[in-house]
């Protein structure tokens, strides 16, 4: 009886325990969460630097740190802040009408048939200068979110450096003592040995089809989309390639939900030469980059239905921020992972 009631209150200490650790972490979950994606990702590559430095741990560590620094770090934050400079300057250029968005408008109307006029009105939309009016509304709003989000990141540029560093450090570590940090957790789990392993190599590999397949693949084809923008000298080509980024992220609507309305608006304003060429970029490379590259980077034996993935990366962002786009997948990913394994002990079968 009273080793029972010990164990039990063993177990309340620890359950409690690991809620406070948890919640000392979550001012800076992210810095922690990403430094476990990245020591995941480039795992492989500080493997190779260890052996290259002849087990030297400390210094393969450091050396992947730099490159995960170079390779990823800087960049963002090089385009976090030029996407600020950009969207701003193109809605105060909307607002100002310095671009020709307004007058396209009157434009494209005269060029519509008239059932999709007949359509626009019943839509309430009709009135040319009504609809200006209203888009006129919704930029300044736009405008006031944009300065209003530079602020917040300018307010706490000491808490995102913090954060940085915060997560670089922890990164060395997770580099250097990984394999004991995986074995340990590993040990922890209340499960057997095969389930542990099982589990723990499904997290493993949902979390580098997530970061490597569909980030390399949203990267390529938002970097090819604002190329074309620029290209076809559409104003603020970095602000759409990164709204390309992430709108690729989701499957079955992907890039299409930004360079399609683009060419549509290119259509009706006469502007045919612009807008074919668009299109034929868009479906004839854009698109066909997720069909190539996602098999061999993502993988067939990780690869959530589409509808799940749509589903968990939009409930993710919705409870987790832009972290949710990996966080959403993975909990998907170890939800069916731990049915599939339940279902095998129940039936005695593996797949």
């Amino acid at each position: 009886m009273n080793g029972t009631l010990e164990h039990k209150a063993f177990l309340l200490l620890l359950a409690c325990v690991s809620l406070a650790f948890f919640w000392l972490l979550i001012p800076f979950y992210g810095a922690v969460f990403w430094a476990a994606i990245l020591a995941i990702i480039f795992h492989p590559l500080y493997r190779a630097l260890e052996t290259q430095m002849q087990g030297q741990r400390n210094l393969a560590a450091l050396a992947s740190v730099l490159v995960c620094l170079v390779i990823a770090v800087i960049p963002i934050i090089v385009i976090i802040t030029a996407l600020i400079s950009e969207g701003t300057t193109l809605v105060q250029r909307l607002q100002t009408g310095q671009t020709a968005l307004p007058a396209s408008f009157a434009d494209a109307y005269q060029v519509l048939p008239d059932w999709v006029l007949t359509g626009f009105e019943r839509l309430g939309i009709g009135d040319v200068d009504a609809l200006r009016r209203r888009v006129a509304s919704a930029l300044i709003f736009t405008g006031q979110f944009l300065a209003e989000r530079a602020l917040n990141i300018g307010q706490n540029a000491l808490r995102f450096l913090a954060s940085v560093g915060i997560m670089l450090y922890v990164l060395f570590f997770l580099f250097r003592d990984g394999r004991t940090i995986a074995t340990v957790i590993r040990d922890a789990l209340p499960f057997s040995p095969d389930l542990s392993r099982r589990l723990l190599d499904v997290f493993t590999a949902v979390v580098r089809a997530t970061v490597k397949g569909n980030i390399v693949i949203a990267i390529l084809q938002g970097t090819i989309g604002g190329i074309t923008f620029w290209f076809l000298g559409i104003q603020g080509p970095l602000l759409w390639g990164a709204l390309m980024v992430f709108c690729s992220i989701l499957p079955a609507v992907g890039s299409g939900l930004v360079w399609a309305p683009v060419a549509l608006f290119l259509f009706l304003s006469g502007d045919t030469e612009r807008g074919a060429v668009l299109v034929l970029i868009g479906v004839g490379v854009i698109g066909l980059v997720d069909n190539l590259l996602r098999p061999p980077l993502v993988g067939k034996d990780t690869r959530l239905p589409d509808y799940v993935v749509l589903v968990s990366t939009l409930g993710g962002m919705a409870q987790f921020g832009l972290n949710g786009f990996v966080i959403g997948p993975l909990i998907a990913a170890l939800f069916f992972a731990g049915w599939s394994v339940f279902r095998e002990e129940r039936t005695g079968t593996r797949p």
